[in-house]
């Protein structure tokens, strides 16, 4: 096999796999502050290109004004699906496979009232700069994948800081660790709640405007970023966000290697096994002792 082919397959990959790795976040972040697991993950990143792609085209919207706004209504939505959807059965204590159940169910009316406001059609984003991609021996290296590469670095390292060295950011590491004593500590556990869900919902926004200008966007791509997002989350050791975006890179290279190898329709095929190996043989995840 061509070694340039390989490169290039190994490169694209990486800017899968950084995407996946955000959205795995998303999961452990919302798990973390509440040990639900929010499979409506998927329609954040749909929301993100799609909102986005609405202000520009309807809104004639500058297209940085477009993101910021796009991200912040994303947050938002998030917020009130954990108001309206999660927080009554989290109070009534719920079993998890219901309140699994209740964000699935938000994704589905998420995406049909896109595909009622919006259409059917695909939609893309323009690149974030218009450059011709960078040539590496025999691999072309896109702008917009490097703009993916860095920014989920410069996202995970903000994450990290949040969580270290803010006052809310210890007060959900706090929920995450025992909800009960934190509210005997005075820490609003339903506001963390709240915010845990907004900033996932944020998270998956900014995944899909990166994604978006390399790939189409529409009202049902939901469902299979959410369980990509899902198996990087397993992979990488389930509440750990480091270790979700780490799991996030070995998925994208792997599938890629994968439709490299054995054509595109396998690529779910392969993501699901390497789920299948991680249970098996290391369940705690990449950050995990094997067991």
């Amino acid at each position: 096999m061509d070694s340039a082919l390989i490169g290039q397959s190994l490169v694209s990959g990486l800017g899968i796999g950084c995407v996946y790795g955000l959205i795995g976040i998303g999961f452990c972040v919302i798990y973390n502050a509440s040990g639900i697991v929010n499979f409506a993950q998927g329609a954040f990143v749909m929301l993100g290109g799609m909102i986005t792609h609405v202000l520009l085209v309807r809104g004639q919207l500058p297209y940085f004004a477009a993101i910021v706004l796009s991200v912040l209504v994303v947050a938002l939505l998030g917020v009130v699906i954990e108001r309206l959807v999660v927080r009554p059965l989290w109070k009534r204590n719920a079993p998890m496979f219901v309140m699994i159940l209740a964000t699935l169910a938000a994704q589905i009316v998420i995406e049909r009232l896109t595909f009622l406001a919006v259409d059917d059609q695909p939609k893309t984003l323009p690149v974030f700069t218009d450059l011709p991609p960078i040539m590496v021996g025999g691999v072309a290296v896109n702008i917009q994948s490097l703009w993916i590469v860095a920014g989920s670095l410069a996202i995970v390292g903000l994450l990290a800081l949040f969580f270290k060295g803010t006052r809310t950011g210890k007060a959900m590491r706090a929920c995450a660790i025992n909800r009960e004593a934190a509210a005997l500590q005075g820490i609003p556990v339903h506001g963390m709640l709240a915010l845990a869900f907004g900033l996932s919902a944020g998270l998956g926004a900014i995944a899909g405007i990166m994604l978006t200008p390399t790939q189409y966007t529409a009202f049902n791509v939901g469902v299979p970023f959410a369980i990509s997002g899902f198996i990087a989350a397993i992979i990488g050791g389930f509440g750990r966000p480091f270790g979700a975006f780490l799991g996030g890179l070995t998925l994208g290279v792997v599938q890629s290697v994968a439709i490299l190898s054995f054509g595109a329709g396998l690529k779910t095929v392969v993501a699901l096994s390497v789920l299948l190996l991680f249970l098996f043989v290391r369940p705690s995840g990449i950050l995990g002792a094997a067991k």
